[in-house]
Order: structure tokens, then C-alpha cells, then sequence
């Protein structure tokens, strides 16, 4: 046995497939419906298909004949930050936390901009399982001697701008495949402090399953009523 021969790469069709993978291709399948490229029941017959899929590979051969699926993104897709009056200066939600703990999580709607302060406390922001109304979040975030903590789900986009003294300020970019998918930006400073940012994985914005059966049954009344 040749301890030194290399191991071959797994070819990426081999490779398991993701929950946001699935997602990608969902949104295919669900965009080639609604341009007419795909009957009401080809495309039942494909979504089906891509939940039981396993594999990269499975699940790139239900959008293969999709002119879609061969469309690269084009760089810098990702909107940038927003520019001044795009977002409101004032804030829709205020989370505060001194001397003290606070926190927004479960099903909650998520406005446009967000302000969080934790002074000698403790802030949570779980965006993982909100309601976006708005594709642009803006959470401003300062901490003195406290903890903020900003978790989102795993098929949005993050990015962050903000510095420490004598503090961490760690925000994990992140770039959603989807340009429409939301986009959430956190601005702040840490003073003897600790602001995070980061994507909850195994968490979307819109769970597959129920959004695809909504986009089936929609379509589905649109051709019986005519």
C-alpha cells in the first residue's frame, strides 16, 4: 500500500446536498412556473424529486434543461450598503440592556433598522426565524462592558462595519446566491465590550417545504380557475 499516493477529491456532484442548496433550486423551479417554462405538474414532479434528492448531483438534474441554472451571478450582486435616506434614521425596534439581559428571537417581524445597546448587560438579536418585511436591515450596535450577539439565517446576507476599544467587534461575512434574499448590515463599536455577528446554520429565512406548497398551491388554483 502507497501511504503516499493522494486521495482523489470527491467529485462535487457526489457531494451531499444542503438545505440552501435545495432552496437554490427550488427558486429555480419555482421562476421557471411562473415564466411558463414548466406545467403545474412537472414542476409538483421536480420539487418532490428535489426533497428526496441526496446529492449535488441530483438535485443540478432537475433545472438542467432551465436556462437559469447555467446563469452565473454577476459580481457584486450584493447591494451595498445603503445609502444615506435609504433606511430611516430613526429605529424600528430598540433593544436595551443594562445592567441586564434582553432579547429578540422566535417568530418576530424585523424592521429596517434595529438599535441595540447592552452597558455592562447582555443583548441577543436571533434573526433566524423573523419575518423580513424590508431586503435592507440595518442594526446599529454599541457595547459598553457588555455582550451583543446577532445571529441570522444561514441564506441571507451579512456584513458588517464597526470596530473595538479595548473591545471585540467580529461581524462573519456572509453572501446569499439569491440577490433578492435580505441583506443585513451591522454597524457598531465595542468599548471593553463584544459584538458578534454570525449565521445560525441549518436556518433559512423561509422553510422549503412550506414555501414551496404555497407556490404549488397558488399556481395550482391559477390553473383550475381558468
Amino acid at each position: 500500500m502507497d501511504l503516499h499516493k493522494q486521495t482523489a477529491p470527491t467529485p462535487t456532484a457526489e457531494l451531499r446536498a444542503s438545505d440552501a442548496e435545495r432552496d437554490r433550486i427550488a427558486d429555480i423551479l419555482r421562476d421557471a412556473l411562473a415564466e411558463g417554462r414548466l406545467t403545474a405538474e412537472e414542476h409538483a414532479e421536480r420539487v418532490e424529486g428535489v426533497l428526496a434528492a441526496r446529492t449535488v448531483g441530483e438535485l443540478e438534474a432537475f433545472v438542467r434543461d432551465l436556462p437559469a441554472a447555467h446563469a452565473r451571478r454577476a459580481p457584486g450582486a450584493v447591494p451595498g450598503r445603503p445609502a444615506a435616506g435609504a433606511v430611516p434614521a430613526d429605529p424600528d425596534d430598540t433593544v436595551v440592556a443594562v445592567f441586564s439581559s434582553a432579547t429578540r428571537r422566535g417568530r418576530w417581524r424585523a424592521g429596517r433598522r434595529i438599535h441595540a445597546y447592552a452597558v455592562f448587560g447582555s443583548v441577543e438579536i436571533d434573526l433566524s426565524e423573523a419575518l423580513f418585511e424590508y431586503q435592507q436591515v440595518v442594526i446599529k450596535a454599541v457595547s459598553v462592558f457588555g455582550n451583543i450577539e446577532i445571529r441570522v439565517p444561514e441564506n441571507v446576507s451579512l456584513h458588517g462595519t464597526g470596530g473595538g476599544v479595548l473591545g471585540n467587534f467580529e461581524v462573519d461575512a456572509l453572501d446569499s446566491g439569491d440577490p433578492d434574499a435580505p441583506v443585513v448590515y451591522v454597524e457598531g463599536w465595542a468599548v471593553l465590550g463584544n459584538i458578534e455577528g454570525r449565521p445560525r446554520r441549518g436556518r433559512l429565512v423561509a422553510d422549503i417545504l412550506d414555501r414551496v406548497q404555497r407556490k404549488v398551491d397558488k399556481n395550482l388554483r391559477k390553473h383550475l380557475d381558468r
